[in-house]
């Protein structure tokens, strides 16, 4: 089978998710990226921006199987990773899966989830397995983690922690749309009451045909010159001196950066049809790819700089040749 054969189900799926949703290409790209790179997403923006409603729409094209975990600050590990329960009957006690054991899990409003619950949800967005009732557990694959936060309200929330921010591939920033998108999800709300039905899916596709994308995927072609203009990317962020961004780094990307780019690039070129990378695909994924693995120093931060600021001038001192 062509990597195109074998990418075709997941474009059809993407443009079906695309089809109920109004202004979220990127979104849906950047879903459908993690997918083929085996990675986790977080979105952050207000309320009301069909974060769910993305999610739900992957999930309704998907054949695996799907849940949802509401965080809040009361949630505790075993109502993620599951529970003993004892049998009376049988004398024995029983393990009862919980939500993080299916395919696509959505965990909603993530940094109201206590510290506890975050450690337990980094080993299985890490390792792929759930330590419960001292078992390890091994996870379903494909496994991935959609989660969503809120970027206007913080009290009874949670920071992230670094290491839990850095297990994510991507991190989305969503903005409120403008007045002619604002009219068009009008519109399609409006169609969607009157027909009582959301818009059809494509297809449903399933865990066999995923891991065959992946592997084609894994062969697109990243030419030398590509690989060290994303390696001189990541670098940069960690020279001290002499470095576009001396002085406003206090935590620079890790090499995992690199891995994650790279990753997201090969995915981003099969979306595309191509069967090699482009300096392009580096670029319009290097903010959602490096911004959460970057902390910006005091300095910056007393100048109003952003992480995702931080990236916008990395590019534009390090070129691709």
């Amino acid at each position: 089978m062509t990597q195109e054969q074998t990418l075709a189900p997941v474009i059809s799926l993407a443009q079906s998710v695309q089809a109920g949703l109004v202004g979220h290409e990127t979104l849906v790209e950047r879903l459908m990226t993690a997918i083929l790179a085996g990675g986790h997403v977080l979105i952050e923006g207000p309320p009301g921006l069909a974060k769910t409603r993305a999610v739900k729409r992957l999930a309704a094209g998907l054949s695996g199987s799907f849940a949802r975990i509401q965080c809040t600050p009361d949630l505790m590990p075993s109502d993620i990773t599951g529970t003993q329960v004892f049998r009376p009957d049988g004398g024995r006690f029983d393990f009862l899966p919980g939500p993080i054991f299916h395919e696509l899990v959505l965990v909603d409003e993530i940094n109201r989830a206590p510290p506890k619950v975050q450690s337990a949800l980094l080993e299985a967005m890490a390792e792929s397995q759930v330590t419960a009732g001292g078992t390890t557990r091994t996870l379903s694959d494909p496994f991935m983690v959609v989660a969503t936060q809120n970027s206007i309200e913080h009290e009874g929330t949670f920071p992230l922690p670094e290491a839990q921010l850095d297990r994510f591939l991507l991190h989305l920033d969503l903005a409120l749309p403008g007045a002619t998108a604002e009219r068009a999800i009008l519109d399609l709300v409006e169609a969607e009451g009157q027909a009582q039905t959301p818009p059809p899916v494509a297809e449903k596709l399933g865990g066999e045909a995923i891991r065959a994308a992946r592997r084609a995927v894994a062969g697109i072609h990243l030419a030398p010159a590509l690989k060290d203009f994303i390696v001189r990317l990541v670098v940069a962020t960690r020279e001290s001196t002499g470095g576009p961004l001396e002085g406003f780094v206090e935590h620079a990307v890790s090499p995992r950066g690199s891995l994650a780019l790279a990753a997201c690039a090969r995915a981003r070129a099969a979306l595309k049809g191509r069967d090699h990378a482009l300096p392009e695909d580096v670029e319009a994924l290097a903010a959602d790819v490096l911004s959460h693995r970057l902390i910006p120093s005091w300095r910056a931060t007393s100048e109003g700089l952003s992480s995702r600021d931080l990236v916008a001038q990395l590019l534009a001192h390090v070129r691709p040749w």
